[in-house]
């Protein structure tokens, strides 16, 4: 008896194994420290040179009438409403636009990745760490500043930019409101809980890095408290809440709507004072 042969196909050799891919370039410390540099120093001189420009533009500066004469003009135009406040947004729309640009151009792999060296610009793992996002927002301002004003010891704790709200027109408040409730944390978050806390973890354990990037952050926020040291601890624990939100929701998001909330108590304020004639 003859069996038939298996008509089977002959198998197809496996192709190679592919290799591994490379781990992502992580930021390193120089790079963090020089963006978040950089993006305060944007700030500054986007500043001096808007103010010249609207100076000039408004006729309080004349160039002709030589240097001495451009400081007190430039004080005369900041004096009028919304001058300010059109300053404040203009330099802070520059300043955030061309550091989220380079931060994209010099690491676009590292945005969309949820762990560290990633930057976390993906949804968190849970939806209801938005919600823990919003009471830490609301939370966190109320206990940072019973905590300020017990180290201050009467000392007034006033920010820049709440003096700049106090007396600018509504229409203007809105705009700038607007501006650091949604721009302000993004770029910050970026820069804090993405850039710089992605390059401390490649050297150091999690709580160290945490620490140090709080520390960071709340140094570069003392020029617009007038150096008050007694606003350094409420500093560092919200910069320690959201680096610890980042890190647990695998999502830099819910940092930036807690810090876009804490940002929202903070200019409300503005909308309860008497409207500046």
């Amino acid at each position: 008896m003859h069996h038939q042969a298996s008509s089977a196909p002959p198998s197809l050799p496996l192709p190679p194994a592919a290799d591994p891919l490379p781990p992502l370039p992580a930021p390193g410390l120089s790079a963090a420290a020089g963006l978040i540099a950089l993006y305060f120093a944007l700030q500054l001189v986007a500043s001096g040179v808007m103010a010249l420009a609207l100076g000039i533009a408004s006729g309080f500066v004349h160039p002709a009438r030589g240097f001495d004469q451009v400081g007190p003009g430039i004080r005369a135009m900041l004096a009028q409403p919304g001058r300010p406040a059109l300053l404040a947004i203009v330099t802070l729309g520059l300043a955030a636009g061309l550091t989220l640009q380079l931060a994209y151009g010099r690491w676009p792999a590292l945005w969309p990745q949820a762990r560290p060296p990633g930057f976390g610009f993906t949804l968190p793992r849970q939806g209801w760490f938005f919600a823990l996002a919003i009471a830490l927002g609301l939370i966190a301002p109320l206990l940072g500043g019973w905590l300020t004003q017990l180290l201050a010891h009467g000392h007034p704790v006033t920010q820049n930019i709440e003096q700049l709200g106090m007396r600018t027109p509504l229409g203007w408040r809105i705009a700038l409101a607007l501006l650091a409730t949604t721009l302000g944390p993004l770029v910050e978050e970026l820069l804090f809980r993405g850039v710089l806390l992605s390059a401390l973890l490649q050297r150091f354990r999690v709580g160290w890095s945490m620490a140090i990037s709080a520390l960071v952050f709340a140094l570069a926020h003392l020029p617009g408290l007038q150096f008050a040291w007694y606003a350094l601890p409420d500093l560092m624990l919200l910069a320690l809440a959201l680096a610890a939100l980042r890190l647990a929701a695998g999502s830099i998001w819910p940092a930036v709507l807690a810090h876009g909330v804490n940002n929202l108590l903070a200019v409300a304020a503005w909308f309860v004072v008497s409207h500046p004639h």
